[in-house]
């Protein structure tokens, strides 16, 4: 049986939804996903990586130089991490806090670096507008 949790692609109007633990040959492969989205995995995102890669051990290592961080911040993508902390719910109980991060703001945080083998990524919001910029 495989483990669906958190391998979805979802869209409305304006944005697609992607799972954080889905691989980029699955999004490649994936016919829900819409063309141009599968196009820029291709030709920008797995340039020197393994294409079984998934977007949540990705982001976590990302280069600032690479093509995959450009186009993360071309797109705009929202990043949706369970952080784990030591107030989670608000009331002095630990526990996971979900927040929405962009790439830079995932980079430069040295807490969320640190932490990274107790984050997990939800999910990744990319922007239908922001998909329309980028030439493949």
């Amino acid at each position: 049986m495989d483990n669906l949790d958190y391998k979805h692609v979802i869209q409305d109007i304006t944005n697609i939804y992607l799972g954080g633990r889905l691989t980029y040959s699955e999004i490649i492969d994936n016919e829900d996903v819409p063309f141009k989205l599968r196009t820029i995995c291709m030709h920008y995102m797995i340039t020197g990586m393994d294409p079984n890669t998934t977007i949540e051990n990705h982001i976590f290592f990302i280069n600032k130089q690479s093509m995959a961080y450009m186009v993360y911040k071309k797109l705009k993508a929202k990043f949706m991490l369970n952080v784990f902390t030591e107030d989670g719910h608000g009331k002095g109980k630990p526990g996971y806090k979900i927040d929405e991060y962009e790439i830079d703001e995932i980079l430069d945080n040295p807490e969320i670096m640190a932490a990274k083998d107790t984050i997990f990524l939800t999910e990744v919001r990319i922007s239908k507008l922001k998909m329309m910029g980028i030439t493949v």
